[in-house]
């Protein structure tokens, strides 16, 4: 990841230094030489004319001006085409003594363009050596001491290529630098920016091994900050699936053991002893029946209750009529009730109570309550529920008499296995039952508690409008 980034970084810096190069060479250099060229035409154009009409021979000023218009060299040639004097950068030059400027005049005279000097015509001419421009020449028809002579202008380039050739030198030199630190900056900063996502690689795959506390730990406010935050959220999340996971496991051997030891036992007894016996048989046939119940019962209590401590359970409102829900549930537990030799009241004003609830759960809570209360209920006993209106909500109450629940207990009760020590002589509950009512309550943000008073219980919650 550190080389891609690098590579992508250094793309740019690369393209940035194609581009100059190209810029310098293709466009700069030949923009620098049409300068000049163009500079010597403009000079020249006011100067044409008097040419024309004017002896030179006789304006020495005009001859050191011509010379000095090219920065170079100025030629005088009679019309059978000898050299009759050179000027350089305005300066008359002995040509018994300057072998080099003779060789430039040997080259001019040899060329095609220079005859039409001697037709009496003007030429211009860029001499070039492969791509570039190495000289400029102009030749134009004088009259020079009274007789037909022809004018030449000529600008080497030479210098301007060495000083065009010493910038490229410190281009190359600069693109050397360029790279070389754009390569430690972008190397630098890719391995800064690759850091956190492989520390965000590192906690994943420490998750993946089940280290599920592993994050990544940084906090940034960019895309990589949430990235991070997203897998500190994946740790969270299988944290909860490993405690629900765990939670199941803990509950169900926890929970299990009892009713399957009874079964076990009854069903060797039946086996061994009672199978002659219709009427043993049938009691301990029914336990076993009951006792298997009892073991479903348990299942569904401890997924619904392991569920919703994770989290993973969630909760489906709507509009509904409380008293329809209660009083649903009421009528399913009256045979249960018959059974254990109670009776079960329920009290309501007949009227709709409008809540927006979960209404499974909420009727969840109602069927655990009921349960509590049966198993904590003595024979003969009545079990009342009610709803009623009372502080700006609605109120549901579960009714039952008992010894009261201790002060140290009234807290406890609504964890899990948690049981007070007064029964009614049963021990029908799986021991989460009041930790279900409690986590699906908070769930809906509803008030809820117990209350003792006069020989009864009452488990109730509060639902405000």
């Amino acid at each position: 990841m550190i080389v891609q980034l690098w590579k992508i970084m250094m793309l740019p810096v690369i393209l940035t230094i194609a581009f100059m190069w190209i810029f310098q060479i293709y466009f700069m250099e030949q923009n620098y030489v049409n300068s000049n060229i163009s500079e010597i035409q403009n000079r020249l154009e006011p100067v044409l004319e008097d040419l024309k009409k004017e002896d030179l021979a006789y304006d020495e000023q005009m001859i050191s001006y011509l010379s000095n218009i090219v920065h170079g060299k100025m030629l005088i040639a009679d019309q059978n085409g000898q050299l009759l004097i050179l000027y350089s950068y305005g300066l008359p030059i002995n040509l018994a003594e300057s072998h080099a400027d003779i060789l430039v005049w040997e080259c001019i005279a040899n060329s095609e363009e220079y005859q039409n000097v001697l037709a009496g015509k003007p030429y211009e001419k860029g001499r070039r050596e492969g791509a570039r421009i190495k000289s400029y020449e102009s030749g134009v028809p004088i009259r020079y001491y009274g007789e037909n002579a022809y004018l030449i202008l000529y600008r080497s380039f030479d210098e301007l290529y060495s000083v065009l050739d010493m910038n490229r030198r410190q281009l190359i030199m600069l693109s050397i630098l360029l790279t070389l630190a754009a390569s430690v900056l972008a190397a630098f900063l890719a391995k800064k920016f690759a850091r956190p996502i492989l520390d965000i690689k590192g906690a994943v795959d420490r998750l993946a091994q089940g280290e599920l506390t592993a994050v990544p730990g940084f906090q940034r406010g960019d895309e990589i900050g949430q990235l991070a935050y997203s897998v500190e959220e994946l740790g969270t999340a299988l944290q909860r699936v490993d405690m629900l996971r765990k939670e199941v496991i803990a509950n169900v051997s926890h929970e299990l053991r009892s009713p399957l030891a009874l079964i076990i036992g009854y069903a060797e007894m039946v086996k061994d002893i009672t199978w002659k016996n219709p009427v043993t048989r049938s009691e301990n046939l029914n336990l076993i029946i009951s006792e298997s119940r009892r073991m479903s019962e348990m299942v569904d209590d401890i997924m619904d209750y392991s569920q919703l401590q994770s989290g993973y359970l969630q909760l489906k409102k709507g509009e509904y009529d409380l008293c329809e829900i209660v009083e649903t549930e009421c009528l399913r537990y009256e045979q249960i009730a018959r059974d254990n030799h109670l009776t079960l009241l329920t009290e309501h004003p007949g009227k709709e109570y409008m809540v927006h609830v979960d209404a499974l759960k909420i009727s969840q809570v109602i069927r655990n309550l009921l349960n509590n209360a049966i198993n904590h209920t003595q024979d003969g006993n009545t079990i009342t529920v009610s709803v009623s209106e009372a502080s700006g909500g609605y109120k549901v109450s579960v009714i039952n008499p008992g010894e009261p629940i201790l002060e140290e207990e009234k807290n406890i009760i609504w964890e899990r296995y948690q049981r007070s020590q007064h029964q009614g002589g049963r021990r029908q509950g799986t021991g989460i039952g009041l930790s279900i009512v409690s986590t699906i309550l908070n769930a809906h943000g509803i008030d809820y508690g117990v209350e003792c008073g006069g020989g009864l219980i009452c488990f109730w919650f509060l639902y405000k409008k």
